[in-house]
């Protein structure tokens, strides 16, 4: 990729800070479940809770952005991070682990919407291209701190409290040295707009509809984390073979991309249109799954749920950036991965209710429902946009 170096900063700093909070996520039912022996009832509600304080982390990240600028933003983010990590290290108890859990979840709520809009605002004809390069940078980071954490976590959770601190000191690093980018993105008192106003409602209404499908195909992306692992579980297939699965969907999404590359060049980057190819592959992966009673059919599922992330998660950021009005890049950035956020928190809620009150086949055809809904909002998304946007 033919980007700036600064954006490949952003990139690898991204890496890092998805790494650092990767050793830890795919580990806390566990740990609050064996460990401080709470309940699976409390232990999601702490996480519920920790999903909230990203949202919050998001918006106000996002408006912080818009205020201060992308590197004081971020450095709150980072300090917040580091202090929650490093007082993890030493009270890891309950309820202090809760209690830093949330503020992790908050603090790398803040960083996240500011690292999206700052690479926007470094780059700002890169597009798709330049979002395309932070999403796979958070996927790397997933793959690597989701797959070492459990072999580190073997030998003590207290090295993974370890790790995850060394992660935020590697990223703050990067942050200090690489992220104090003189940009004019501030907004100053007396010019701070309303998004509600006439001149910018078109957009702040296109956004919200962006909002409300970007977070309905999480709803549906996340069920593969809460009910269809559940599911596997009951057809006897085993923790490994789980495993597998995200495996192979972290390595295609750093791999696969030239698969893509033809249709995106065939839709002229075009994002709505890639948007509807991608969400319409999530349908076809979840009525292929829906059929599923052994583990190479979930492989198939997973793969055609890969292919169809890989047009619509890159793609939500750039929409926003392209929405933004000036001085509102950091707001919407803020917006999109609160909705994102919004829907992997109430996603397996959702999901579990209709497992249990009906079936996994009803569950299914209920993501396919709200997909198709999805579709909807996103033909309308930009209707009463001006041309020039």
């Amino acid at each position: 990729m033919n980007m700036p170096k600064s954006v490949w900063w952003l990139v690898i700093g991204m890496a890092l800070n998805i790494t650092g909070s990767s050793f830890l996520w795919p580990l806390n039912t566990i740990y609050m479940n064996e460990v401080l022996d709470k309940s699976l009832t409390m232990a999601g509600l702490v996480l519920m809770i920790n999903s909230f304080g990203m949202v919050i982390g998001n918006l106000l990240g996002g408006n912080l952005f818009d205020k201060l600028g992308g590197y004081p933003t971020i450095m709150i983010g980072t300090v917040i991070c580091l202090s929650s990590t490093t007082l993890l290290n030493f009270f890891h108890g309950w309820p202090w682990y809760a209690v830093w859990l949330v503020c992790l979840g908050f603090g790398g709520g803040m960083i996240i919407p500011a690292i999206y809009a700052l690479a926007g605002a470094i780059w700002p004809k890169g597009g798709r291209q330049t979002f395309n390069a932070i999403y796979l940078a958070q996927n790397l980071g997933v793959a690597i701190g989701a797959a070492s954490g459990g072999f580190v976590a073997e030998l003590s959770f207290n090295y993974i409290f370890i790790a995850n601190l060394l992660m935020y000191i590697a990223f703050a690093i990067v942050a200090v040295s690489q992220f104090n980018i003189k940009l004019d993105v501030k907004v100053k008192s007396n010019d701070a707009m309303s998004l509600l106003s006439k001149a910018y409602r078109p957009q702040f209404i296109a956004l919200s509809l962006i909002c409300v499908m970007f977070s309905i195909c999480w709803i549906a992306y996340i069920q593969w984390e809460s009910t269809i692992a559940s599911f596997t579980q009951v057809l006897n297939i085993s923790m490994s073979q789980y495993s597998l699965l995200w495996t192979v969907n972290g390595i295609m999404i750093l791999v696969a991309q030239p698969l893509i590359i033809p249709i995106i060049r065939l839709l002229k980057g075009n994002l709505k249109h890639q948007m509807y190819v991608g969400i319409g592959i999530f349908i076809i992966s979840f009525f292929v799954t829906s059929f599923a009673e052994q583990f190479s059919v979930f492989m198939v599922g997973m793969i055609i749920l890969t292919l169809g992330e890989m047009f619509v998660w890159p793609a939500v950021p750039t929409i926003a950036n392209q929405l933004a009005p000036k001085g509102k890049e950091g707001s919407f950035q803020g917006y999109v991965n609160s909705a994102a956020t919004v829907g992997k928190a109430f996603g397996p809620l959702i999901g579990g209710v209709v497992v249990d009150m009906f079936n996994m086949q009803v569950m299914f055809l209920s993501m396919i429902s709200l997909l198709a809904i999805a579709l909807i909002f996103l033909t309308f998304y930009d209707r009463q946009l001006p041309k020039d946007i």
